[in-house]
C-alpha cells in the first residue's frame, strides 16, 4: 500500500493570490523524468507508458474531484537508452508524451544525442513547450528555446521555466551543438522570472530542471544541479523544482538526509532548500511523482507526496502495488513502433561465454571487460594500435550467450563514428598526460587497449603502447569514437590536427561486425 507522507506545517514559499471568493485554491502537480526511450513496457511488464497512461487518469479523476487543478511535468532526457526507440529518434515517445497531456518538460542533455534537426522534428511531436532558459545562441546570447511557458489551470496562472545543466557543453556531443552555450542556471532563472513577473501575473513558478540533485550541493565533479540551484536564488523567486538527470527518486528523512530505506511503495518525503521544494522520480517511467498542494493567503502549504510506481516488481517477481492495465488505446498506438524496432533488432549476431561489464559503476571507475572487446573492435577497423574511449560511452552491459543486435545498440546507443588519430610520439606524450587524468566517477575517465602507464606522485610515466616503451620519435594509430574526438567529455579536439581522420564506421556496426567474425567470444582472453 502506498504511503502518503503529509506535512505537518505550513511553508510560506512564494505570494500568492487568491481565488477571486477568496477560499483557497488547490494544485496537483504530477512528474516523470528521464525516460530514455522506454515507451513500451519491459521483458517484465514493468513501466511503460501505456500503463502511466491509465494512472494518470485515475489521478487526474481524484485531483479533479478534490476540486484540484493539475500539472503533468517531465524533467527531460526523452532520448537514447532502448534501440527500439532510437531507431525511431524517440518519435513514439515524444507523440505518447503528447497523448498522455504532458504540460511542459526540460530540455535534457540527450535531447541533442542527434543532428538539432532532430530536436526541430521532436518538437514538432510534441504538442507542449521543450523549455531551456539557459540555452543561449553565443552569437547574441539570445534564447536558443523556449525559456518558459505559462498555463492557466482552474483559476491558477502558473508559469514554468525550464533549465539544463551545463554540464551538456561537455557531455553532449559537441558536433552536435552548434553555436549554443549553456549559461548559469540561477542568473537565467532569476532574469527570467523577473522579466516574467513583470509582465504577468502569476500564482505559481515552478523551475523544471534537467540538472541532477545532489545531496546539501555535494555535486562533485558534476555540474552543480538543483540544490545549488535553489540555495542561489532570491527567496521568494521559485516555488518547487521538478528535475531530473541525476536519475533517483529524491526522498529525504526526517532528519534531512537521503532516505536510505526508500524501496517502491514506501513513503517519500522530497528535498527542501531555501523555502523550494526539490523532487525528482527517479527514471525510465518507473515512478509518477504526485505533490498536493494548497493555496491560501500567500502561503503554499505541501499536503502531501509520494512517488507512485507503475507496475514496478519486488524481489520476488511480484507487483508492488495491484498491477496497473496498461491503457488499451495507447498500448495499440504505440505497438507498431515496438513491432518496428523488433524486427529491424531481432535475430543472434555472436555468442560470448561470460559476462561483459558495462556497468556504470564499473565503467566510470575501472578498466572493463566490455571495454577491452569494444575497443578492440575499433582498433580492428582503422588498423590502429591501440585504442581508448572514455567509460561514459558505454551504456549497458553484454549477458553471457547470444547476442543480438539489440544488446550491441543497447551498449552503444550514440551512433558515433569510428576515427583515426596518427600521432607522434612526443605529441602522443602531451594528449595522454590529458586523458589519462579524468578521475574516476566521470563519464570522461579512460577506458584503453594495448595501452598502459602510471601517474606517481602527479607525474605520467612508464607508458607502453603494445608492450613497447613509447618512443617519442615514433608514429602510432590510436582508434577513437568521434565523440571524444570532437571534444566529447572535455578530451582534447582532435578533428582539425594533421594526423585525424574521420570514417563512416559507426560503433554500433563495427563492435558488431566484430562479434560476427570472431563468435564466440572467449571473455576471460580479452
Amino acid at each position: 500500500m502506498r504511503i502518503i507522507f503529509t506535512m505537518l506545517t505550513c511553508i510560506l514559499l512564494s505570494s500568492c493570490q487568491l481565488s477571486p471568493s477568496g477560499s483557497p485554491q488547490f494544485l496537483t502537480v504530477l512528474h516523470t523524468n528521464d525516460n530514455h526511450g522506454r515507451f513500451w513496457h519491459n521483458e517484465q511488464g514493468e513501466y511503460g507508458m501505456a500503463a502511466r497512461k491509465t494512472l494518470l487518469d485515475k489521478l487526474r479523476t481524484q485531483a479533479k474531484h478534490k476540486g484540484h487543478a493539475v500539472l503533468l511535468l517531465s524533467g527531460g532526457d526523452i532520448n537514447t537508452g532502448i534501440p527500439e526507440s532510437d531507431l525511431q529518434l524517440a518519435e513514439p515517445d515524444f507523440k505518447a508524451m503528447s497523448l498522455l497531456g504532458y504540460d511542459a518538460m526540460a530540455i535534457g542533455n540527450h535531447e541533442f544525442d542527434n543532428p538539432l534537426n532532430v530536436l526541430e522534428q521532436q518538437q514538432k511531436w510534441a504538442n507542449f513547450p521543450l523549455l531551456s532558459a539557459n540555452i543561449l545562441h553565443a552569437a547574441d546570447n539570445s534564447h536558443a528555446y523556449q525559456p518558459y511557458t505559462i498555463v492557466n489551470k482552474q483559476g491558477l496562472s502558473i508559469a514554468i521555466v525550464g533549465l539544463t545543466t551545463t554540464d551538456t557543453a561537455k557531455i553532449a556531443n559537441p558536433q552536435y551543438l552548434g553555436d549554443l552555450i549553456f549559461a548559469e542556471p540561477a542568473a537565467a532563472l532569476s532574469s527570467v522570472v523577473d522579466s516574467l513577473k513583470a509582465k504577468h501575473h502569476v500564482d505559481v513558478v515552478i523551475a523544471v530542471t534537467h540538472m541532477g540533485h545532489f545531496h546539501d550541493a555535494s555535486f562533485g565533479i558534476n555540474a552543480p544541479g538543483d540544490v545549488t540551484l535553489a540555495r542561489n536564488i532570491a527567496p521568494n523567486t521559485i516555488d518547487m523544482i521538478i528535475g531530473g538527470h541525476s536519475q533517483e527518486p529524491v526522498c529525504i528523512d526526517a532528519q534531512g538526509k537521503p532516505d536510505n530505506q526508500f524501496a517502491p511503495g514506501k513513503a517519500c518525503a522530497p528535498d527542501q532548500q531555501n523555502g523550494v521544494w526539490i523532487m525528482q522520480a527517479h527514471e525510465w517511467g518507473k515512478y509518477v511523482g504526485k505533490a498536493e498542494f494548497k493555496i491560501e493567503n500567500g502561503v503554499k502549504t505541501l499536503l502531501s507526496y509520494e512517488l507512485i510506481p507503475v507496475n514496478l516488481k519486488n524481489a520476488d517477481g511480484e507487483y508492488i502495488n495491484d498491477y496497473i492495465q496498461p491503457d488499451p488505446e495507447l498500448k495499440a498506438f504505440l505497438k507498431p513502433y515496438q513491432t518496428f524496432g523488433e524486427q529491424k533488432l531481432k535475430g543472434s549476431i555472436g555468442y560470448v561465454d561470460g559476462y561483459l561489464d558495462g556497468k556504470r559503476s564499473t565503467v566510470r571507475f575501472k578498466q572493463s571487460n566490455l571495454a577491452t572487446l569494444i575497443i578492440k573492435a575499433q582498433m580492428s577497423s582503422v588498423d590502429a594500435d591501440f585504442g581508448i574511449i572514455s567509460g561514459g560511452g558505454i551504456r549497458h552491459s553484454i549477458d553471457t550467450g547470444e547476442v543480438s543486435y539489440k544488446d550491441v545498440l543497447k551498449v552503444h546507443p550514440f551512433k558515433n563514428r569510428i576515427t583515426v588519430m596518427q600521432w607522434s610520439g612526443a605529441d602522443l606524450y602531451d594528449y595522454l598526460n590529458i586523458v589519462a587524468r579524468f578521475p574516476p566517477d566521470s563519464g570522461a575517465y579512460l577506458q584503453y587497449h594495448k595501452l598502459s602507464f602510471d601517474i606517481i606522485d602527479g607525474e605520467l610515466s612508464n607508458i607502453m603502447i603494445n608492450n613497447e616503451p613509447l618512443n617519442l620519435n615514433a608514429r602510432y594509430r590510436m582508434s577513437i569514437n568521434s565523440y571524444n574526438a570532437a571534444g566529447g567529455d572535455g578530451y582534447p579536439n582532435l578533428s582539425s590536427l594533421e594526423g585525424f581522420k574521420p570514417t563512416s564506421m559507426t560503433d554500433a556496426d563495427v563492435l558488431k561486425a566484430y562479434l560476427q567474425k570472431y563468435s564466440p567470444i572467449e571473455v576471460n582472453s580479452l
